[in-house]
């Protein structure tokens, strides 16, 4: 489960996020490309961009329940 006192810097503001267990096997960025990206100087997949629509929502979601380490968590509506 994603750790939200481990957020990586990078992430944008909102409900989603990665924390710093991420191991950049590059999952989410596949899954959901336009909410998930690259933080290049610390190797690490960042939140780029929150869900803005349900199709954003349930692609965001799905790379969540599919990451391999749990480093993407969910704290709700903020």
């Amino acid at each position: 489960m994603a750790n939200n006192q481990e957020k990586n810097e990078g992430n944008v503001a909102g409900k989603f996020y990665v924390d710093s267990s991420c191991i950049d096997c590059d999952l989410c960025r596949e899954t959901a490309p336009t909410i998930f990206g690259r933080d290049e100087d610390e190797g690490l997949s960042i939140v780029i961009k929150q869900p803005e629509n349900d199709d954003e929502l349930q692609l965001a979601q799905e790379a969540l329940e599919g990451c391999p380490v749990e480093a993407i968590g969910d704290d709700g509506d903020e």
